[in-house]
């Protein structure tokens, strides 16, 4: 059912691949495991959360990655 919605509004199966990233925010809120693992396991003091919620460690790679997979994806469908 989903995916007929989707044709019908005209979005192609590769540009959903391509944008599957920018739904994926699993860095962006400190709550998933290996995060959390993560800060705790870290004696050198480099990996932790701030002050406010959205201000830790992983939030500016995690931004880079997903804005650098979502270019790549949509420039790969420009090339194929």
């Amino acid at each position: 059912m989903f995916i007929q919605f989707l044709f019908v509004l005209g979005i192609a199966p590769t540009m959903l691949v391509a944008l599957f990233p920018a739904v994926n925010g699993y860095f962006f809120i400190p709550n998933y495991p290996t995060l959390i693992a993560a800060i705790n396991f870290d004696r050198t003091g480099t990996t932790h959360i701030g002050k406010w919620v959205l201000n830790h460690s992983f939030m500016l790679p995690g931004l880079i990655s997903t804005g650098v997979s979502i270019c790549t994806g949509l420039l790969l469908i420009q090339l194929l």
